[in-house]
C-alpha cells in the first residue's frame, strides 16, 4: 500500500523537476514527508483540543 503511494509520488517529482537522477529530488520527497507529519501532527493536537472542549 505504502509503496505504491511512495512510487507514485516520486514518479510525479521525478517528472515534473526535471532530474537527471533520483538523488537529485530525494530532498523533495523527504520534504513531502515531513510536511505530511506536520499536518497529521496538527491534526491530533486540534481533536485534543476538541474533545478537552
Amino acid at each position: 500500500m505504502f509503496e505504491q503511494t511512495f512510487k507514485n509520488i516520486d514518479d510525479i517529482l521525478y517528472k515534473g523537476s526535471g532530474a537527471d537522477s533520483e538523488l537529485d529530488y530525494i530532498g523533495q520527497t523527504s520534504w513531502v514527508k515531513f510536511l505530511r507529519h506536520l499536518d497529521e501532527l496538527e491534526r491530533d493536537k486540534a481533536d485534543e483540543v476538541a474533545l478537552k472542549g
